[in-house]
């Protein structure tokens, strides 16, 4: 355990040390240790920052903040709900489904805004969440005794089950029984895919897993995945819209996708599909699936439309995008600029094989290295900086320009540490059997990287304090109780110390085992439930050392 005796009281390392009553007010912000205005750099270990950035990153996307900046109610004999300004009368009865792993908490918010304008509601969340929260003491997450909105849990391991059906159906019911006088507000977050499954008949729910699986498991985006299970939906792709037809809808969205497409985020249910049949069946073909469907999905394949729905059938839509990775990214770049970084934002849209994406943050940590210990200019510096240029061409981020990026690095002063930023979302085609999740793998994969780098460059990684800490927003990185983890470049050498080979557990898929043996699951990122979901978030700190 490490003091931060400088703030004023003792703080634990790791979330997973932390006492259930303080661990939430840790994370996001109840402890004024860790409010990062107040520390100065010296005062915090690296990790410590890493840890206090992702909390910020976090904090920013809570669901009750979002839902207070975009949604207001005004008005007493001629009500008007306002979305982000924009006025929608109420003429007759407000309704509100959700369905999504950060739903309970807007749903909670939103009941609060709403009042007794809220006739009923219906809400699909995570299996467990509620318990989680009540045991985390986030109060203001839960739903108000004697709500007029229904709560279904489901989805566990984020996987549609017929717990999240019942839910489903439900909804279904509610939209089908709308008039135009009605209003449906929405509210949508990552995860809403596996809590809204509705298969078109003949399909079962069971034969829609088991293909979303398979796509999973050979390494499908989640574009791929959504954009095949809107095509096996009756609420995905629009559907929810299409029958709440005539009633006004708005949708209130928290972002889980890179780009914040609106028809992919929980497969689109109130948005304009802007994909086909053909689309569908291509990648089906793509992770040579199209020949082992079962015979319900190609019937329903067969008979789908094989152009998009029109958007004029969305005119009584409005979708309004009130969270992001981007913004969560924003707020941990101030939250490192106080702190005393250089800090940069490399991308909200990182996106990739896990190992792609491992190297190019490798190569992007030795060169960081290389401008913190002196001039980068030299043939490593040319070398790296190549590499870099390649990897980026290579995995083609949106919005990714790694010349520009390179040139706002070299106008950095060297002499401060550095603090790189990024989010989005990578895959993993498993191999083996393990356990672990995306942030768990890429964490390791950095580490094993930077060991292998090591031995070559000491000079430059060995006169630097490197942190690399990987985390999903929603503190769930894959079937695990992690979020994810944490790596430095001395990680692997110590790990064989204890008889833990990294390579032989990444050869597994099992990167969990691997951080939960090592240093008794210190590396770990654990924080229980969040309530929110704007994907992953990586932090890169370095800061020159006297060694």
């Amino acid at each position: 355990m490490r003091r931060l005796e400088r703030c004023g009281l003792t703080a634990l390392t790791t979330l997973k040390e932390l006492p259930t009553k303080t661990s939430w007010l840790l994370r996001l912000g109840g402890l004024g240790c860790l409010r990062t205005h107040q520390c100065l750099p010296g005062t915090m270990s690296l990790r410590e920052h890493a840890l206090s950035l992702f909390r910020s990153a976090v904090g920013t996307v809570r669901p009750a903040p979002m839902l207070k900046r975009a949604l207001k109610l005004q008005g007493e004999e001629c009500p008007q709900l306002l979305v982000n300004s924009r006025a929608f009368p109420l003429k007759r009865d407000l309704y509100l489904v959700g369905f999504g792993k950060a739903v309970l908490g807007m749903a909670a918010a939103a009941e609060e805004i709403l009042g007794d304008h809220l006739v009923r509601g219906i809400v699909s969340v995570p299996l467990g969440i509620q318990e989680s929260l009540q045991r985390a003491g986030m109060q203001e997450m839960l739903l108000k005794p004697h709500s007029r909105i229904q709560v279904f849990e489901g989805a566990r391991n984020n996987l549609p089950d017929s717990e999240a059906l019942k839910g489903a159906n439900a909804i279904r019911e509610l939209a089908e029984g709308l008039t135009a006088d009605d209003l449906l507000l929405v509210l949508i977050s990552g995860g809403g895919s596996a809590l809204l499954p509705a298969p078109i008949p003949p399909i079962l729910l069971e034969e829609k897993e088991q293909l979303t699986k398979m796509l999973a498991s050979r390494g499908a985006a989640i574009q791929e995945l959504n954009t095949v299970r809107k095509m096996l939906s009756l609420l995905k792709g629009g559907g929810l819209a299409r029958l709440a037809y005539p009633a006004q809808v708005v949708s209130l969205i928290l972002s889980d996708v890179i780009g914040d497409p609106l028809d992919i985020i929980a497969s689109g249910p109130t948005a304009a599909s802007s994909h086909s049949v053909q689309d569908c069946l291509q990648i089906l073909t793509k992770y040579n699936l199209l020949h082992s469907l079962p015979r319900s999905v190609q019937t329903v394949l067969s008979s789908s439309a094989t152009k998009p729905t029109a958007s004029e059938h969305y005119s009584h839509v409005c979708n309004v995008i009130i969270g992001s990775n981007t913004l969560a990214l924003a707020e941990a770049k101030r939250q490192a600029e106080g702190l005393g970084y250089a800090t940069l934002i490399l991308s909200a849209a990182v996106c990739g094989d896990v190992g792609c994406v491992a190297e190019l943050y490798c190569q992007l940590i030795r060169l960081l290295c290389l401008h913190t210990a002196g001039p980068a200019e030299g043939p490593q510096g040319t070398e790296v900086r190549g590499n870099l240029l390649q990897l980026a061409a290579e995995l083609d981020i949106p919005g990714l320009n790694m010349a520009e990026f390179l040139q706002a690095l070299q106008g950095l002063e060297p002499q401060k540490p550095l603090c790189i930023l990024a989010g989005g979302e990578t895959t993993v085609q498993l191999q083996g059997t393990g356990k672990g999740g995306r942030n768990q793998e890429l964490a390791l994969r950095v580490g094993l990287g930077l060991h292998r780098a090591r031995g070559v460059e000491a000079s430059s990684l060995g006169r630097c304090d490197v942190i690399f800490l990987s985390g999903g927003t929603d503190g769930q990185d894959g079937p695990t109780e992690a979020a994810g983890a944490f790596c430095s470049p001395e990680l692997v050498a110590e790990a064989l110390q204890e008889g833990l080979d990294a390579e032989t557990f990444l050869s597994n898929n099992d990167s969990y085992a691997f951080f939960s043996h090592f240093q008794r699951g210190r590396h770990l990122l654990v924080t229980g439930l969040t309530g929110t979901n704007v994907m992953d978030v990586q932090v890169i700190l370095i800061r020159a050392t006297d060694r």
